[in-house]
């Protein structure tokens, strides 16, 4: 399969993939230019509204479905529509989404519709106890569904290091425990959570905590979780070298154990991705910055094959 851009008319980043109706969707952020100057908080990935695309074939036409929700029409959000997800429940389908409200502080979002293309129309407040960035919405065998999320730097969870909100928190350093993703399970409206937010701790080969200075394997943003054959997998991108990793674990809430490297840096400041099964084989998708000639903030949307060892360890194809 040629690593090309799935969709070129517009720049697209952080794509989740499901498959709904016997489709393959795509919910990705809508990246746009501006002429906010680059910085390590990302300023200048402004969004303001999200597209849904779907397709039958990874090697055919991609149908752009519209403007599925726009910044206007969340009461609560006052800019930056990053990364989003999706999930089905209730014959209703969930659009979750980060945003900054009226103070400049990330909250997470939902959004509702009967269609999976949209339009979806926003819930008037956030997720209560929701923050940070990236859900990741994943709906288990047994109906019980988890929100993941977290991102470091921009995406403030260093902020949230201890319980409440602080403008000025650090992220841990040296070997310090990392700061990891979140997790809170979703009621069964799946527009609130059930109880508290936890960690999710992700754990080296001697059952050790990751260290917050060890960047190839640490959490930086972007969890993604999904299930094959009894085992969670939990993916993300790592510290400041941004690669695709993943750990794995027996229950949802984790913790996990690292098992190893999926992906290496991609052209651009960012990685994010998703990994779905259609048409029984399984793929990640991803994004870079090579629509834009490496601009990180102008993204497009790749997928590439992806399988599984006697292991149960995945690999690209």
């Amino acid at each position: 399969m040629l690593e090309k851009c799935l969709i070129s008319h517009l720049y697209t980043a952080d794509p989740s993939a499901h498959v709904f109706e016997g489709r393959l969707y795509l919910f990705p952020s809508h990246d746009r230019e501006t002429d906010i100057a680059d910085n390590e908080l990302g300023d200048h990935f402004d969004m303001i509204d999200y597209h849904v695309f779907s397709l039958d074939d990874l090697n055919g036409k991609v149908t752009d479905h519209g403007v599925a929700l726009h910044l206007k029409d969340v009461p609560w959000a006052k800019k930056q529509l990053w990364a989003p997800d999706a999930a089905f429940k209730n014959n209703c389908y969930y659009l979750y989404f980060p945003a900054k409200d009226k103070q400049g502080i990330f909250r997470i979002g939902v959004a509702i519709s009967q269609n999976p293309a949209g339009p979806y129309i926003a819930e008037p407040k956030p997720i209560e106890g929701s923050f940070s960035i990236d859900p990741c919405s994943f709906v288990d065998e047994d109906g019980s569904a988890y929100l993941y999320f977290g991102g470091l730097w921009g995406g403030q969870l260093q902020s949230w290091n201890k319980g409440d909100y602080d403008p000025q928190g650090k992220e841990p350093i040296g070997s310090a425990p990392e700061l990891a993703p979140r997790i809170a399970q979703l009621r069964s409206d799946m527009k609130e959570f059930t109880g508290p937010v936890e960690e999710v701790l992700i754990l080296d080969e001697n059952g050790e905590i990751l260290r917050a200075d060890d960047h190839d394997r640490r959490f930086f943003e972007a969890a993604w979780v999904h299930k094959k054959n009894g085992i969670y997998y939990l993916s993300y991108s790592t510290g400041n070298t941004h690669y695709l990793v993943y750990a794995i674990s027996k229950n949802p809430w984790g913790p996990f154990t690292y098992v190893g490297r999926l992906m290496e840096p991609v052209i651009g400041w960012t990685t994010h991705h998703s990994i779905a099964e259609y048409k029984q084989k399984w793929y990640l998708f991803y994004h870079d910055s090579s629509l834009s000639s490496g601009k990180s903030n102008l993204r497009c949307v790749k997928v590439r094959e992806l399988a599984y060892d006697e292991n149960g360890e995945m690999y690209l194809v």
